[in-house]
């Protein structure tokens, strides 16, 4: 039986009412954002991140934010020991799987009365919601997933989990593991060289990791580092599912992967060039017309936009998706796997 503890979080605009919730496998922090009455999303986030580290980017996203709360209330779900101010676990607790990670998940649903709701999650996220979905199928209205994962890790995904593990917990959050992390996530564009600076989302993601209890880190890494490859059941996925995924994402091919064993009538892929993992944080506006569209399918509203300026390196405008995404069939009946375009500067 799940129980709360209503904490008010004030540190930035965006991060709403945290409530931490008492599951059969740990408290769970649940920061709240928008109307209660409407539509659950639900967001997962990659690991050693939280919600504002790994969201921010997209809900500080003018267009997306809008469109996002316009239709849905938004429960931001942490690994435990990954929100904000957090307490460090005890190197006596049980390890958590997967599957606990999952389960978690549905007693949150029961404990705020939410039927089935929309997800939405990051990599190693992305793969828990999938879980989810595969268990508590009912659920699950959609999936929107951003460089996901679907099969048990590969030998050299392996191998880096277990040399931050052991860095973690020899060293804690040093540089050695936040440059793996980095790697994880962003391009090589963002992540600077000897005669480019790093960006700003990478110093903030940075200062976001520092942050971070080192064995509440591991414990999140082993829990991924021993998933179980779900490939084979993603046919029997009745919901809808949206997946973003970087061209230069080192999961790239996962992503691929995953698509190729979904319903290719209920699926649709979004591959984002000059991009990295975290295309929430990189490229956030390349996001906005895939999920206009894809949510249209579900009857909910457009965000009617203020401007249509459109980024060189940004593949919002119409003319930069394929055609596949405007037609009849992705409104609901099929989505079919797409590629963005770079638009090219005259």
């Amino acid at each position: 039986m799940a129980e709360s503890v209503f904490v008010d979080i004030n540190s930035t605009p965006l991060a709403g009412k945290e409530h931490i919730v008492k599951t059969s496998s740990g408290n769970v922090s649940v920061a709240i954002l928008g109307d209660r009455e409407k539509p659950a999303l639900i967001t997962y986030p990659d690991l050693s991140l939280n919600h504002t580290s790994c969201f921010q980017g997209l809900f500080a996203y003018q267009d997306s934010f809008s469109l996002l709360l316009r239709n849905f209330c938004i429960y931001h779900i942490s690994p435990p020991g990954h929100e904000s101010g957090a307490v460090s676990a005890s190197p006596d607790e049980v390890p958590i799987t997967a599957d606990d990670l999952a389960d978690q998940i549905v007693e949150i649903l029961n404990y705020f009365g939410l039927g089935m709701v929309m997800c939405l999650g990051v990599t190693a996220g992305a793969y828990i919601l999938t879980l989810f979905a595969l268990k508590y199928t009912g659920r699950v209205m959609g999936l929107i997933l951003v460089s996901p994962l679907c099969r048990s890790s590969s030998w050299t995904e392996w191998f880096c989990n277990k040399i931050m593990s052991s860095v973690l917990y020899l060293c804690g959050m040093c540089g050695v593991v936040q440059e793996l992390l980095l790697r994880r996530y962003f391009s090589k564009a963002v992540l600077g060289n000897i005669d480019v600076p790093e960006s700003d989302i990478v110093k903030s993601c940075r200062r976001s990791l520092c942050e971070m209890q080192s064995y509440n880190v591991l414990r999140y890494i082993e829990a991924i580092n021993g998933r179980p490859d779900i490939s084979d059941g993603l046919w029997k996925l009745k919901c809808r599912s949206l997946i973003f995924v970087g061209e230069n994402s080192p999961f790239h091919h996962e992503a691929l992967h995953m698509t190729s064993k979904l319903d290719r009538r209920l699926s649709a892929l979004v591959e984002v060039q000059g991009c990295g993992s975290m295309v929430t944080h990189e490229q956030p506006d390349a996001m906005l017309m895939p999920l206009e569209y894809f949510l249209m399918g579900y009857g909910f509203q457009k965000q009617l936009h203020s401007h249509l300026s459109v980024s060189p390196r940004s593949p919002l405008s119409p003319t930069s998706i394929s055609p596949e995404l405007f037609s009849p069939e992705s409104m609901g009946l099929k989505l079919k796997p797409i590629r963005t375009t770079r638009i090219q500067e005259v």
